[in-house]
């Protein structure tokens, strides 16, 4: 998956505009704590989650889609009906019918022409999304596609909540669930281009991608919540990403030393921590939003991206690494060229 006509054209994010901090979720659990006899505080000093976002009430993954989408392509500066593809890539979705990308397309009122589906694959699923793009836009089949994503964890928030506070939870009912508690809310979108439309823009080169699917009971979720074996999706994930690291290297050409800047998956201090020692990368290089947003699953690479453009760390020329990871076991790593 190299590309030599790809270019990313708009970038835009939405932080969601609720702070949820740990601290009120640790005093909502005090009862349940106190009876297990937990007294480190996971979410703050283990997982370094202090808060996360949510939106207000009633927002659906398609409103905050679509508010990404808007800015996107006033970013890139071009209108809906020019747009030849949509893919959406956020794990919440409005229903399981119809696509989450089809109400996105109308809100947007993108053309008849623009084809328009969902993407599903953990949180992979938005570098997943821009690699099916490319290759139309590299094959010529198209001149911009928009990938979106909007991800809303307030159900799971509610409803893990109501059962992580019932009398009969057990310890390992708890720790199985704490993982939802790290979700976060947001969304992000992105306009890709011919590369020749968007002269002096980013340039997408694609990347390289392995599986590990024999472990995909390792993290299992619905809207309502999360089972999850931490310590062993720790374990595998970070074998699958020091492989995958080794496939870049060969296949990009990859030297950790350099490479500008990595815009990893956003899950937690610990992950953070294991990934860049097993890859050798300086964490000088890792921008972290974890801390106060928590994990905004497939919208957590982008949002970076843009938070990096935002704060002008990204120059002329800076090669910008692209690490995702998803439940399933999935792991995808792509280059920028700014």
């Amino acid at each position: 998956m190299l590309f030599q006509h790809v270019a990313i054209a708009g970038l835009a994010h939405i932080d969601a505009p609720r702070r949820l901090s740990s601290d009120e979720i640790n005093a909502r659990l005090r009862p349940t704590l106190d009876r297990l006899g937990i007294r480190v505080d996971v979410l703050g000093d283990i997982a370094g989650v202090h808060a996360r976002r949510l939106w207000d009430d009633n927002v659906q993954a398609s409103d905050a889609a679509t508010l990404a989408g808007v800015k996107a392509l006033a970013d890139a500066g071009i209108d809906p009906d020019k747009v030849g593809l949509l893919v959406n890539t956020s794990v919440s979705r409005d229903y399981l019918e119809p696509s989450t990308a089809s109400i996105v397309s109308g809100n947007l009122g993108l053309p008849d022409t623009c084809q328009n589906f969902d993407v599903a694959n953990a949180c992979l699923a938005f570098i997943n999304g821009m690699d099916i793009a490319s290759r139309m836009i590299e094959r010529g089949e198209i001149d911009y596609a928009l990938v979106v994503d909007g991800e809303t964890a307030n159900m799971a928030y509610e409803k893990t909540l109501e059962r992580m506070t019932r009398t009969d939870v057990t310890e390992a009912d708890f720790r199985s669930e704490m993982a939802t508690l790290t979700l976060g809310s947001g969304a992000a979108a992105m306009v890709l281009a011919r590369s020749e439309l968007a002269p002096g823009a980013p340039r997408y080169k694609g990347g390289v991608t392995r599986a590990a699917t024999e472990w995909n009971k390792l993290c299992r979720g619905n809207l309502d919540g999360m089972i999850t074996d931490t310590r062993l999706l720790l374990i595998e994930g970070i074998k699958l990403a020091t492989k995958t690291f080794e496939v870049a290297k060969l296949k990009l050409g990859w030297v950790a030393g350099e490479l500008d800047e990595f815009v990893i998956h956003q899950v937690s201090k610990v992950h953070t921590a294991a990934f860049t020692k097993a890859m050798g990368i300086d964490p000088k290089k890792v921008m972290t939003i974890f801390a106060e947003h928590g994990n905004i699953g497939p919208a957590s690479v982008p949002i970076v991206l843009s938070k990096l453009r935002e704060m002008g760390r990204l120059k002329k020329g800076s090669r910008v690494a692209l690490l995702g990871i998803g439940s399933g076991l999935n792991c995808s790593m792509a280059e920028v060229e700014w």
